[in-house]
């Protein structure tokens, strides 16, 4: 396997945007045996088969790496340039967003993944500086920034080990920077995003419908999902888009009580009996039908051992047959008739590790993917491509969930852009949702549709800030999903649902947008063209991490692990 010519695109300038890319001042390359520092220039490393090279491009500087022998794992690059007029910065993620997206003050050991954006102040006036890597690089890219400059960090590990070229050219990443004026912070999250990605891949409409996890948590039957499809598309019926109905996690052949949620992927178990007819049903009942699957994750398959990774026990999709496994089961599904794949679990089934534990290595131990010719990034991204090539011609979306935004945008159009909200726990989707679709609002409709996770409800009592967060999702135009247990919600509340699904609809080409997330990191005022909205996400006791939902516990220091 290597890199497709067509998965780099170095052309596309931001116009408006101003390019700010100063040279390299100081090279570091770490190999697997050593260290090696410089000023730029084709003998810096005083080792003759390792060469780091500059490329001007149309919208930026191309990095490029070159090694004959030595395994390399990091490439470090310093920048120098003034930035003392920086006062606050957002960084990004390097998959989804755990409640902790914020803008802070100038922190020089904070590592941002793939791009920040600096509030600078200049005569009583705010102008905003971008810096980033183009989506889709061969390397994982995290930057840290100081009144003196930027330093980028490139990790072409494959595994834990030094990436082996063999002689290859790697193009690492097109570094793009920006400076931003006239316009908002939220423009200019955008108007950089829109700088990072040309080609961006887009739901052909809004996305609207149902998921059933967070009230049946993988409880479910061929006879509940006819139920849900069948409210959703009641409660949509004054929508001018088709709903989606997602069958989540408790499908599959090999589902248990035990917890285990992987394969086979090649049939339903005995309460889904024929899942092709099934999805006749959802369409007849007026809903597009979509499934979830964990497509690395099958340990009930007796797969050959070198097809897997020494440290997870996931697939390994850096062995081509792998591959070949992974696009036959999303062209059996698209076969089926199903219209959206929602595949999870990809980063934590690769790496070993959540998104929050990246801090700021993704992955730790000591291990190497089975082509040690690739890096990381690489994997990733082909395997993304992989299913979509298998879905192409099949009608159907692609939901990235667990995945990595900036090597997925214009491989799949739709990304859950934060961790799990809850059905049972409020506080989990105020922390969880509010945040991530509020401070990567930016990459909605630049890098795909952002999803910020359902709108769940298991318990009456909190259908009021529910709706709360189902209308804001909606009045963004982002993916809006309901997961609502059957039974609970009045007539009228119903209804109310309805006018929200259409309203997401509505707000496609006009999202509203936080007013006050520079300075909170759970907005609560939102414009609307023009119109200011006010939203109370606190329960009587204020926000609390005690509750009883595991997701949270694990999240917490010392004695609430």
């Amino acid at each position: 396997m290597r890199q497709e010519e067509d998965e780099v695109r170095y052309s596309g300038k931001e116009s408006g945007l101003r390019m700010e890319v100063p040279p390299v001042s100081r090279m570091t390359v770490i190999t697997d045996r050593e260290r090696l520092s410089g000023e730029p220039g084709a003998d810096c490393f005083r080792n003759p088969g390792i060469r780091v090279t500059e490329e001007t491009t149309e919208n930026g500087t191309l990095i490029r790496l070159e090694s004959d022998h030595e395994p390399v794992r990091w490439v470090i690059l310093r920048f120098e340039t003034d930035l003392s007029a920086v006062r606050r910065v957002l960084g990004d993620a390097w998959e989804r967003g755990y409640g902790n997206l914020e803008w802070r003050s100038v922190s020089a050991n904070r590592p941002m993944p793939w791009y920040l954006l600096a509030e600078e102040e200049t005569a009583g006036s705010s102008r905003y500086f971008g810096a980033g890597v183009r989506v889709r690089p061969s390397a994982f890219c995290f930057w840290e920034l100081d009144p003196r400059g930027l330093t980028l960090y490139l990790d072409v590990r494959s595994g834990t080990e030094g990436v082996r070229l063999g002689g290859r050219t790697l193009p690492m990443a097109e570094v793009v920077m920006r400076r931003m004026e006239g316009m908002t912070a939220m423009e200019a999250s955008s108007a950089f995003c829109r700088a990072m990605c040309d080609d961006p891949l887009l739901p052909a409409g809004p996305v609207i419908g149902s998921n059933n996890w967070y009230y049946a948590y993988g409880d479910i039957t061929e006879e509940s999902v006819l139920r849900d499809a069948e409210w959703t598309a009641r409660i949509a019926k004054d929508c001018r888009t088709v709903p989606y109905m997602v069958i989540d996690d408790g499908w599959q052949a090999a589902h248990e009580t035990d917890g285990y949620n992987g394969g086979p992927w090649d049939r339903g178990n005995g309460r889904f009996p024929d899942m092709a007819a099934l999805a006749a049903k959802m369409k007849a009942l007026g809903t597009r039908p979509g499934l979830w699957i964990r497509p690395l994750y099958d340990l009930r398959t007796p797969y050959p051992e070198e097809w897997r990774l020494p440290h997870t026990g996931a697939l390994d999709p850096s062995v081509p047959e792998v591959r070949r496994e992974i696009a036959s089961i999303v062209r059996r599904i698209g076969d089926w008739g199903y219209e959206l794949i929602k595949y999870d679990f990809v980063t934590f089934d690769v790496f070993g590790r959540w998104g929050f534990e990246m801090r700021p290595s993704v992955t730790e131990g000591s291990w190497h993917f089975h082509d040690r010719s690739l890096t990381g990034a690489e994997v990733v991204r082909t395997l993304y491509r992989t299913i979509r090539d298998a879905a192409a011609g099949r009608c159907m979306s692609l939901i990235g969930c667990n995945a990595i935004g900036h090597l997925g945008a214009g491989l799949f159009d739709i990304n859950r852009v934060g961790d799990d909200v809850s059905g049972r726990e409020w506080e989990r989707t105020r922390n969880m949702g509010v945040n991530s679709l509020a401070f990567r609002l930016g990459q909605h409709r630049t890098f795909y549709a952002v999803d910020a996770d359902c709108a769940g409800l298991t318990d009456r009592a909190g259908f009021g800030k529910v709706r709360q967060w189902a209308e804001l999702i909606a009045r963004t135009g982002s993916a809006l999903f309901l997961s609502i247990r059957p039974g609970l919600l009045t007539e009228e509340e119903e209804q109310e649902l309805g006018r929200i699904l259409a309203m997401d609809i509505s707000h496609a080409e006009r999202p509203a947008v936080p007013c006050d997330w520079m300075t909170n990191t759970c907005p609560e005022v939102w414009d609307d063209s023009g119109e200011t909205i006010r939203y109370n996400w606190y329960d009587e006791g204020g926000a609390t991490f005690l509750g009883e939902d595991p997701l949270i516990l694990r999240m917490l220091p010392g004695s609430y692990a």
